[in-house]
């Protein structure tokens, strides 16, 4: 066999119909398109988004997708290699962390994230503490302390009681 020899199989092609060149064609004079109206016209039907002047279904979804959960507690985060700042023995309490400029607020949840190395013995209490963090600040000989959350799901973060009833509730500081 050689280059010349090869074919494709009979009836794996088959000529485009040639449409618009005569009544003996088979399909002269409107090709095919029917009488009149938009499909018979140059330019053809609009694509799938255009829905015949009707505001199209993309356009009449909401731009953004999803939900924002009010219920997250958005906490702050401190990595413990962030501690090493304090001093040895220091109880580590979130005004503590605020006043050192490693929070912006005090009154917000806080949860210590175990990025960074803890040489000394330090007694920290926070709202959350990861897996890694709490073994770390054992090892160094400090201790953990979770802080509970005073306030449950979307009050803890989003709608914030004036300072006065949240001094009540974390008890006068």
């Amino acid at each position: 066999m050689k280059l010349h020899d090869l074919k494709p199989t009979p009836g794996s092609y088959k000529k485009k119909t040639r449409v618009g060149r005569g009544i003996a064609a088979g399909k002269g004079k409107t090709a095919g398109r029917g009488t009149k109206g938009q499909g018979a016209r140059s330019g053809g039907v609009k694509g799938p988004y255009f829905e015949g002047g009707q505001l199209p279904l993309v356009r009449r979804l909401p731009f953004k997708r999803g939900f924002n959960n009010i219920f997250r507690i958005r906490y702050q985060e401190v990595n413990v290699g962030l501690l090493e700042a304090f001093d040895a023995g220091t109880e580590v309490t979130p005004a503590l962390l605020a006043e050192a400029g490693l929070i912006r607020d005090a009154d917000k949840p806080v949860v210590i994230l175990g990025d960074g190395e803890l040489s000394k013995k330090l007694s920290v209490s926070a709202h959350r503490f990861t897996k890694q963090a709490a073994e770390k600040i054992a090892a160094a000989g400090g201790t953990a302390n979770k802080l509970e959350l005073k306030l449950k799901g979307a009050r803890a973060t989003v709608k914030l009681l004036p300072k006065e009833q949240l001094a009540k509730l974390y008890g006068a500081e």
